[in-house]
Order: C-alpha cells, then sequence, then structure tokens
C-alpha cells in the first residue's frame, strides 16, 4: 500500500475514533459555540438558580439521598461542576435511618435559592417534618439548617426591597406569606391565585421585575407547562400567561424552574423535562421579553441544539464526575447514601483505596438496607449509546447470608451481587426481588457489571472473573420512573446481612463509560 494510502486509512481510522468519543459525550457543551439539551443528562429536578457576581449557583431536589440538597455551580449556564450537598443527614425522624417506615418519595422537595445581604438560602418542605431554612455564607462550605414551625409547599422566598421577607406557595391555590427574620409567617397566608388551565399549579418562584411581581409557576407533570403570574401588588390581583407549552418531542411538558439574567443582559430560564426512567433533567431554555411578559424557547417550543448564552467570556467544558477508584479518604459529591448512612460501618481508610461497606442490620431486602451507596445515571448524548457501570469487589470477608452487589435502584429494581450460602459464594441476579439466576463461584474477586440503554429503557447484568470477558446473567430489568420512589434510577452499590452481622466487603473501583452500538 502506498504511503499516501497509509494515511488516508488513518486518518479515517482516526476521525471514525473521534466521532464516536463524540457519539459518547457526556456533556451538553458542543465545543462551537452551542450546546444541546437537556442541559445535564441526568436526575436533577425541581431547579432553582441564581447569580451571583460572575457565578451561577443551582439547587436540585434529592429527596431521601443523604448527604442531599445538590448545589451545583457554573460561569456559563452550560457547563457546571458540584459546589456542595447543604443537608448531609437528616436527623428528624428514625424514617431516614430506615427505622419505623422509610422516606421513599418524601424527604426534600422542591428547594427556593435566594442571595441577600451577603448571605445565601435554602428554603424547602419535606412532606412529614414541614418547613426548613438553610443558610451560609459560602455556599461550598457548611450550611446551617434550621427547622421552621410549619413548611410552605414549594416555597418561593423574596427578599422585596423595602427589607419585607416573602413566601408564594401552595398547589392549584397560590398563596403569600409574610416571614419575619426568622423566616416565621408573621400572619394569615393571603390566596392571591387559583389555578385555572389545568390542574396542579405549582412550583412557584417569585421575582420582582420591571415595577411587577412575577410568580413564575407551573401546572405539572409529563404534559406539564409553564406560566408566569403578574401584578404592581404582592398581594395581586394577578393576570397569568403561558409562556412555554411545549406538547411534541424532547422538550414535551417542559415546566418548573428558574429565570436567571446573565452579566451581559440576557434572559435565560432553567426548567426540567421528565425523560423516563433516568428521571427529570434540566433544560435551558433563552427567554425574550414581550410586553413585559417572559416568553420562553423559539416560537412556543424548546430549543434543544442553541447557541449558548453570552456571559461576557468563554469558559472550559466541564463534566460532571461518575467513575471512582476510592483512592480519596473522602467520598466525591456524585455520591449520595440511600436515607442516612451508618458511618461507623463503611470507610475510605480501613482498605486504602477501596470502599468497605461492613454489614449494618439483618434485612431481607434492599429496599431496607442501610449504606447503600448510590449516584445518579447519566446518559450519552446519543439513544444508541448504553451506560455501563462496572466494579471490582473483594468478598473474602463475607458471612453466611451476606448479600453484596451492584444494583440499577428504582421501583422496581434489579441487581447482580454475591450471596454467602452453605459457605459457599454464589453470583445471583435479582429482579424486582425475585431471584432470577443464581451460579456457583471459586474465586473472592468478582467485577460486576450494570448495562442501561436510555433509549429502550433496559438494564443488564453481567459478571467477570477477569474483567476482560463478561457474562450475561439472569433477565432485563424494565426501567421505570415510578412515583412510589420520585427518583431517577440509580447505580447502587450494596452489602447486607441476612442472618447475622459482622461481615464486609471491598469495592477497589466504580468505573462508568459508554459504548457506541445499542445493547444486546
Amino acid at each position: 500500500m502506498k504511503r499516501r494510502q497509509v494515511l488516508n486509512v488513518v486518518f479515517i481510522l482516526w476521525l471514525l475514533s473521534f466521532n464516536q468519543l463524540d457519539a459518547q459525550k457526556l456533556q451538553s457543551d458542543n465545543k462551537n459555540g452551542t450546546y444541546t439539551n437537556p442541559l445535564i443528562f441526568a436526575d436533577f429536578p425541581d431547579p432553582d438558580v441564581i447569580r451571583v457576581g460572575n457565578t451561577y449557583y443551582m439547587v436540585t431536589t434529592t429527596m431521601f439521598i443523604f448527604p442531599g440538597v445538590t448545589i451545583l455551580k457554573s460561569n456559563d449556564l452550560v457547563n457546571w461542576e458540584y459546589c456542595n450537598n447543604a443537608v448531609p443527614r437528616m436527623d428528624f425522624s428514625p424514617c431516614y435511618n430506615l427505622e419505623n417506615g422509610n422516606r421513599y418519595a418524601h424527604g426534600q422537595w422542591a428547594t427556593s435559592f435566594k442571595y441577600n445581604k451577603g448571605k445565601f438560602y435554602l428554603l424547602f418542605i419535606t412532606l412529614d417534618e414541614g418547613g426548613f431554612i438553610c443558610s451560609t455564607t459560602k455556599p461550598e462550605s457548611t450550611w446551617e439548617i434550621k427547622r421552621l414551625p410549619r413548611g410552605f409547599y414549594d416555597p418561593g422566598l423574596f427578599f422585596d426591597e423595602d427589607g419585607k421577607i416573602y413566601v408564594a406557595h401552595g398547589y392549584e391555590t397560590i398563596e403569600i406569606t409574610e416571614l419575619d427574620s426568622n423566616f416565621i409567617a408573621k400572619g394569615k397566608d393571603v390566596e392571591v391565585f387559583k389555578g385555572d388551565l389545568a390542574k396542579g399549579l405549582e412550583g412557584t418562584h417569585l421575582y420582582k421585575l420591571n415595577g411587577y411581581y412575577y410568580l413564575y409557576s407551573t401546572y405539572g407533570g409529563p404534559n406539564g407547562f409553564q406560566v408566569a403570574l403578574r401584578s404592581k401588588n404582592i398581594y395581586g390581583p394577578y393576570e397569568e400567561k403561558v409562556v412555554i407549552r411545549d406538547t411534541e418531542g424532547q422538550n414535551k411538558g417542559i415546566h418548573q424552574g428558574a429565570l436567571i439574567k446573565t452579566q451581559t443582559g440576557e434572559w435565560w430560564t432553567i426548567l426540567f423535562i421528565d425523560n423516563g426512567p433516568f428521571g427529570r433533567m434540566p433544560s435551558l431554555q433563552p427567554v425574550t421579553w414581550k410586553d413585559d411578559w417572559p416568553i420562553v424557547g423559539v416560537n412556543g417550543k424548546g430549543v434543544v441544539t442553541y447557541k449558548k448564552p453570552n456571559v461576557g467570556k468563554d469558559y472550559p467544558v466541564k463534566v460532571l464526575p461518575t467513575s471512582d477508584e476510592f483512592n480519596n479518604p473522602k467520598l466525591g459529591m456524585q455520591w449520595g447514601w440511600n436515607h442516612n448512612p451508618d458511618s461507623t460501618k463503611w470507610s475510605l481508610t480501613q482498605n486504602r483505596g477501596s470502599l468497605r461497606l461492613l454489614t449494618v442490620k439483618v434485612t431481607n431486602n434492599l429496599r431496607d438496607a442501610l449504606n447503600t451507596l448510590t449516584q445518579r445515571i447519566f446518559g450519552y448524548y446519543s439513544t444508541s449509546t448504553p451506560t455501563i457501570a462496572t466494579t471490582k469487589i473483594n468478598t473474602d470477608k463475607m458471612i453466611e447470608g451476606d448479600l453484596a452487589g451492584l444494583a440499577v435502584f428504582q421501583d422496581p429494581y434489579a441487581y447482580i451481587g454475591i450471596k454467602k450460602k452453605n459457605g459457599l459464594k454464589y453470583i445471583i441476579m435479582v429482579n424486582n426481588g425475585t431471584t432470577i439466576d443464581s451460579l456457583a463461584i471459586n474465586k473472592s474477586t468478582v467485577y460486576l457489571q450494570a448495562r442501561v440503554a436510555y433509549g429502550i429503557g433496559k438494564a443488564s447484568f453481567l459478571y467477570s472473573l477477569d474483567n476482560r470477558l463478561f457474562l450475561k446473567v439472569g433477565d432485563e430489568l424494565s426501567m421505570k420512573f415510578n412515583l412510589s420512589v420520585f427518583t431517577g434510577n440509580k447505580f447502587s452499590l450494596f452489602n447486607y446481612a441476612t442472618k447475622s452481622i459482622g461481615g464486609f466487603v471491598d469495592f477497589d473501583w466504580f468505573r462508568v463509560k459508554g459504548e457506541v452500538n445499542k445493547l444486546k
């Protein structure tokens, strides 16, 4: 073959490799001045976003996952990184410890994010414990959390120019309540608007712009849409306008979020879309103003690929982390425990370079197992690219009845694991509580893998003894987004006892990648 032909072949192979990598990208930034929605291809619902100086901060809902109340930060509204998890744990009910119940589909709900006079505030509600206010002078540092005498459903906190503090809140009927400096109601709730376009007006954020008070609200659900209400008086009367109602395609039902103004005077909104088993994902949409009304999207539709916001300069692409070698003595912020963890039963230092999970209590159900470590499943910007998670696990110290492994967790859930039974170890695959397959192994170190196909909503499970040849076990999980859990499906590492506590396993690493070919 002539040298020119060789060079052409090398170039084509390089180009194909580049295109495959590009198809597997995990970030919305297209590196050409545009971005593609969803803004983050993972479960970051109920966003509220503020700008302080040149930094944008976003808070989202994490419910029963702790550390929780995840805060992200960005310089350009497109490239986000973890900033903090504002609430390390919830100690306001034993249910957060999976005692006398649980908090699936409960816990922290839609949070209001505000900055006022040098201080950051987060106001949220839990359906069972009521209202909470968190505050700090630096979002990356420790947040003070205080329980309030009462909660406000889907609160929209607001600091007015005259020093008064208000909260907009409610479901179907929106009310305004004045608060004192301790965020306690000063008087009665005042009804200001009753939803009249559909069921379930909620998710209200409160702003003051152009002499108007704006209630930026949603009629929620998979067919949701966004409205703005405005009045010259905070207590109304309010007039209403639909600002986006996208009924088809990727942005179908886009709703609930925040209005943001850039340093250059542009207006944007971050709302979310219900995106199947992976959860509810944020979407960045342009905003134009017409007759003092915010209009979202372009020609009544949400944008998919669009020019990036003008924030005065360009910033580098950032990708939120997923893989973890467990070499750091502190867990990465992508991880969260299913309910409060028992801090004495896990370690990153007892066997450096590994995550050690000790059994906590005896149970026969993954849903009730403490110290299950989870992270959001990220999709790739290609529907044919499955997300593949692999972990290396050492099982030397398992005892009779112990069960450890890798799950895809929602309702239903499924996992591949190792169970010690009658002194032997077995690879098992469990689909929603039913054991589908089981086979004996004679090695202590095993590689477990979960392959999740976003495009078809399926997950399959495999194992390997050498990290090269992976064998499928059991059947496929048909993934769902079930309101009984109310978060997107999550990868989960677990170890629990069915007989007695005392055993442990070491996870050496957890690695996530994508493949171009469809999952078979």
